[in-house]
């Protein structure tokens, strides 16, 4: 990739990224451990890390009373005593909110909702230069399983729904200051996730022999899906003018291939359901199907939902019937880029290749992440990535479903014997507009090359303005707020630091882990790279950016907040006992 920005500036851009985010760079002194079996020598404890990857979840919609749930319905939810404060939406911000409607709880049967607008500008205006005033008027929807006045995007939910994830914060680790990298939609988390890097992509305009042969350089802003996935947009380059993207550069799936340390991205619905037909020239002829779809149901007794499961063997109450495919191609961000993409969705050849360099390139069905762990070949890094009808999206899915995957997961690694080294993270990917009270440190404010006032803002690009701001009280209608909160417009100039104006909204971050502090609410300045930053420390990788073609272009695991707070690495694990619950509950079933 070449890159646009010289040595000073990318200097620049890491110092006063350190500054900004009041981090230190240098990695936290950690010594070797032995060599794991394909894993490699680390510098902790952990083995074996494994990120749980959700959608569109702002903190405070899952944690805004937390560690106190209203308790008017099943499960009860009661904190220990001794649960440290986080920081949560004050009696204030309750009842005396600067946006136009208060936050209210959200139950069981609120479960569904419409998704919100959280596209990388509409995000911007809501925080309204630090004021988060906006979201009524910037992010909020109107359609289906939402309030016609807009006002369902400023609604949280408690401890008696996402039950299981209070319940790990209480037996485990949470940071409560931890934020989207960018500002926007799924990709920009997605990829940021895995490479810190959204400036350096590709966006195809024409296809040959397999690849991208025409393109335009572009920052990723939105959700295009990647550019030659037989189950995306331009179905395996057959289909030309859909916006697909190719990104350049590195990610930690080509690090770890460096180190020879064995991974592996696992997403529901991966698995083809119908086989590609390629020609001679390497070019996709008929692409192949990823045909796995689910549909979501949820039951009802007297106006309250019980529980939202696919594909049910009994009567459907009057509620939500969803159906959707299990595949999203814009959720899986290693199939951007062409030395880790798994285009025709190949099967590994068998269990023992999982992890390892192969057929399938690292990128799996989520049950070869099941077969994996049955066979004890888990992968030092693995990566899941929930089917849509279980990964929390709203308008697809909601916390019941996901509750289901998590805690499947989560019994079945606790249960193995791979648990007493391993390390899980549970992220998302954005906020889905949701309302959070905590605006996002700007560690980026994303200048453009021209230093020119591009998006007519009468502004300085180079920062978010915050005057003049918008009056517009209209619901539901970004477009009505013209000037407020608006930094670094989408760049087709292909710079590497344009358009990646963040950190951007607020984001749930759990880690669960034997090496977990116990009951434990981290303060650190974190973001989405900062789980790649621990994985680079851990297994002493380089930087996303430390090579060509990609040195110099400013990835944020250089500027990551640490996740080490939320470990202690002392003496001999604090969570010995593993915390099974139960998936449809989210309440524990015996605790070893």
């Amino acid at each position: 990739m070449k890159s646009g920005h010289s040595k000073s500036m990318v200097a620049a851009f890491v110092a006063s990224a350190v500054v900004a985010a009041g981090i230190a760079a240098p990695a936290p002194a950690m010594s070797a451990q032995p060599d794991n079996r394909g894993g490699g020598s680390t510098r902790t404890p952990i083995k074996h890390v494994v990120v749980i990857f959700g959608e569109n979840v702002s903190y405070d919609h899952y944690f805004a009373t937390y560690p106190h749930a209203k308790n008017t319905e099943q499960p009860i939810f009661k904190a220990d005593s001794d649960t440290p404060r986080a920081n949560g939406l004050s009696a204030g911000m309750l009842t005396n909110n600067p946006n136009l409607f208060n936050p209210k709880r959200l139950g069981h049967q609120d479960a569904y909702s419409c998704s919100f607008n959280h596209d990388y500008t509409a995000e911007q205006k809501a925080a309204d230069g630090g004021l988060l005033d906006k979201f009524v008027q910037a992010t909020s929807r109107v359609s289906e399983g939402c309030a016609t006045d807009g006002s369902s995007v400023m609604n949280y939910f408690d401890g008696n729904t996402v039950t299981a994830l209070w319940n790990y914060a209480q037996h485990f680790a949470m940071n409560d200051n931890s934020f989207d990298t960018n500002f926007g939609p799924s990709t920009v988390g997605a990829i940021n996730l895995i490479s810190g890097q959204t400036g350096n992509a590709h966006l195809a305009t024409t296809f040959a022999q397999g690849k991208v042969s025409g393109f335009k350089p572009v920052t990723v802003t939105g959700d295009p899906d990647p550019a030659l996935d037989d189950c995306g947009a331009d179905a395996g380059g057959t289909a030309t003018g859909k916006g697909t993207v190719e990104m350049q550069g590195r990610n930690v799936g080509d690090l770890l291939n460096l180190k020879g340390v064995t991974w592996g991205w696992f997403e529901g619905g991966f698995a083809k359901t119908g086989d590609a037909v390629v020609g001679s020239d390497g070019s996709t002829t008929t692409p192949a199907k990823c045909g796995q779809s689910h549909t979501a149901h949820q039951y009802s007794e007297n106006g309250k939902v019980l529980l939202t499961v696919p594909n049910p063997t009994i009567n459907p109450g009057p509620d939500i019937h969803v159906a959707t495919s299990d595949y999203s191609p814009h959720h899986a961000p290693f199939q951007y880029y062409a030395s880790t993409r798994n285009p025709h969705h190949i099967a590994p050849l068998n269990v023992a290749e999982i992890g390892h360099n192969g057929r399938a390139n690292h990128n799996y069905d989520i049950t070869d992440f099941y077969k994996a762990l049955s066979a004890h070949n888990l992968p030092a890094v693995s990566y899941l990535k929930a089917a849509k009808y279980q990964d929390a999206h709203p308008g697809n899915s909601d916390p019941l479903t996901e509750q289901v995957f998590i805690v499947q997961v989560l019994n079945a690694l606790q249960q193995s014997p791979e648990w007493k080294d391993t390390a899980v993270f549970i992220q998302y990917d954005d906020s889905d507009g949701w309302y959070d009270h905590v605006n996002g440190p700007i560690v980026n404010p994303s200048a453009n090359a021209s230093g020119v006032d591009d998006d007519n803002t009468n502004a300085n690009d180079s920062f978010i303005p915050t005057i003049p701001l918008s009056t517009s009280t209209a619901p539901a209608n970004s477009n009505a707020i013209q000037t407020s909160g608006i930094c670094g417009s989408p760049s087709t100039s292909g710079t590497a630091l344009a358009a990646r104006c963040g950190y951007g909204p607020r984001l749930p971050f759990i880690v669960i882990s034997p090496w977990a502090k116990q009951n434990f609410v981290d303060h650190t300045q974190t973001d989405q790279t900062s789980s790649l930053r621990f994985i680079e420390q851990n297994w002493g990788l380089e930087y996303i950016d430390e090579q060509p073609p990609a040195a110099g272009a400013g990835s944020f695991d250089r500027v990551a907040g640490s996740v080490m707070n939320m470990f202690d690495f002392d003496g001999t694990p604090e969570n010995k006992k593993p915390l099974i619950l139960d998936p449809l509950t989210g309440t524990p079933v015996k605790k070893w």
